[in-house]
């Protein structure tokens, strides 16, 4: 792929017109319309505010060994993971995990992923809760709180709402920064020091972290990626200690480690 096409293809995934990117960059849009044809080459200045804007390093702009991926709007169909995750409720009587179910999807009617093409919010939770079944964590409490994480943070819902147990609940409000006072720059430091004293919302904040990580290219900024990067070395890592303190849950903090660290390196390499 040659530079104007991918400058024609970041614009677009940008949903901008040539005109609308000419004006963010200072320059006609013949300019930009040239650029993308291969009539000419931006110069460094502009591939500089190119970059910038289209979220796209220069490096990639450049090169020309790219290779036309297709990239999925989602990995995995959220009926599917209902349904499995349902059976495996039932089949295992986990009371919490089957109330959780379609509370989280009601909760979260409406709501999206960030970035690309509109994909149903439910699909994180979802994901996260198979995830813990794929490590062999079939707990009721873990299910049920990795289910409704995100609720009283991204929902009016308030946490004596939820159909769970006071530990859930607890976790599930650790883990929100809504129920923290003050904005959420400055109350970082409480928010993560106080789930660092709760196992059960370690192990939730690490697998949302996980499922993030995993799908942060398809909305974030690079300059948020990075930022993410960042704190996830800081703040998320030393979680994992948390969790290996409980003997059942080792297998899954030392497969927590291994996805995270992987997925940090791979994004430092390309960042």
């Amino acid at each position: 792929m040659m530079t104007g096409d991918k400058i024609a293809a970041a614009r677009k995934a940008k949903h901008l017109t040539q005109e609308a990117l000419a004006q963010k960059l200072g320059v006609s849009f013949q300019a930009v319309s040239g650029w993308e044809r291969g009539e000419s080459i931006p110069d460094i200045p502009h591939l500089q505010l190119l970059s910038r804007e289209l979220d796209v390093s220069i490096d990639r702009l450049l090169s020309q060994d790219e290779h036309p991926w297709q990239m999925r709007e989602k990995l995995f169909d959220e009926e599917r993971m209902y349904t499995y995750l349902k059976a495996k409720a039932q089949s295992l009587g986990l009371s919490q995990t089957l109330a959780a179910l379609p509370f989280a999807r009601a909760c979260h009617q409406g709501q999206f992923r960030k970035g690309g093409k509109p994909v149903p919010y439910i699909i994180h939770p979802l994901t996260m809760a198979c995830h813990a079944f794929a490590m062999g964590l079939a707990d009721d409490d873990v299910l049920a709180a990795l289910l409704l994480h995100d609720v009283i943070e991204d929902t009016d819902t308030r946490p004596d709402e939820l159909p769970v147990s006071r530990r859930v609940r607890e976790a599930v409000c650790l883990v929100s920064y809504d129920t923290y006072p003050g904005p959420k720059a400055e109350i970082k430091r409480t928010y993560y020091d106080h789930i660092a004293e709760n196992p059960l919302a370690c192990l939730i904040k690490c697998v949302d972290r996980c499922n993030n990580l995993s799908g942060m290219a398809y909305g974030f900024a690079r300059s948020r990626m990075a930022e993410y990067v960042v704190e996830t070395e800081k703040e998320i890592l030393p979680l994992l200690d948390v969790i290996k303190s409980v003997p059942e849950w080792n297998h899954a903090a030392w497969l927590l480690r291994y996805q995270i660290a992987s997925l940090l390196e791979t994004f430092k390499r390309f960042l």
